[in-house]
């Protein structure tokens, strides 16, 4: 089958070069068209259709509209011990509750998918025997009528020390170094502060490191400083000695390496 047929380009015209191309290949000052880009742009009817274009995109990165009365939803809750009362769109959840109306940006979000663990809070809901450990970004803040809700800005008072004082987790937190980027740790704490509440009757859920490690799964750290924050965890139940963990960390220089290694080998 013979190849297709070129068409047929003016006399001293490369047949490949596009339509946008002068005859030595270089790019015609006008489009074929006679209409530019700019020109385009500059029009009025453009000018119009791109303002609608932003006007949408600045409604879209916006609030949604204001929920009407009728259909806002009305909340009662006690927050670190503070009675409030809210009125929201009920699809708002809890973490933007806090973050973006109340102003309580010390509970993270991070992955808003509950896989993280950064958004964990205390929540106590009428009937509850007490609070419990829950995902902030999983929660409608529609269902927390009547509920206490602790965040880590409350977790001080919610122990009785008004918030002028760290709790003995936060302190453990800076004794073992149990932290780097810090994002995840409002979530580390509360969820420590947690478990060692939980199952009081057996010591709670720090009797071993891999019980916490088990227990607090569902934080993630993405720095990777999983060993401190057992310690600290494990520190505040009283199960290990109050000490920073990497204090008997050995730093070898290159020497002492090779003659380590060397020992180990006779040995």
């Amino acid at each position: 089958m013979p190849p297709p047929a070129r068409s047929s380009a003016p006399a001293g015209r490369h047949p490949d070069l596009p339509p946008c191309c002068e005859g030595d290949g270089s790019l015609k000052t006008e489009p074929v068209s006679g209409v530019s880009r700019r020109t385009f742009l500059g029009s009025a009817p453009a000018g119009a259709a791109l303002a609608g274009v932003a006007a949408g995109a600045g409604a879209a990165a916006s609030d949604s509209p204001e929920t009407s009365e009728k259909d806002a939803a009305a909340v009662e809750l006690t927050l670190n011990g503070e009675a409030r009362s809210e009125s929201f769109d009920p699809r708002v959840t809890l973490v933007d509750l806090l973050r973006e109306r109340i102003g309580l940006t010390g509970t993270k979000k991070g992955c808003d998918h509950g896989a993280c663990g950064s958004c964990t809070v205390h929540i106590e809901r009428p009937g509850d025997e007490g609070p419990s450990r829950q995902l902030a970004c999983l929660t409608f803040a529609a269902t927390l009528d009547g509920a206490k809700v602790t965040t880590i800005e409350g977790l001080p008072a919610s122990v009785g020390k008004g918030g002028e004082e760290l709790h003995p987790l936060q302190e453990a937190f800076l004794r073992c170094d149990a932290y780097q980027c810090g994002y995840c740790t409002p979530g580390q704490i509360m969820s420590g502060a947690a478990l060692l509440r939980e199952d009081s009757a057996g010591g709670g859920h720090a009797n071993s490191r891999e019980q916490v490690r088990e227990w607090m799964s569902g934080n993630l750290c993405r720095c990777g400083a999983y060993p401190n924050i057992v310690s600290a965890v494990r520190q505040t139940a009283g199960e290990e000695p109050e000490a920073d963990p990497s204090a008997d960390v050995k730093i070898l220089s290159a020497a002492d390496a090779a003659s380590d290694r060397d020992e180990q080998g006779r040995n």
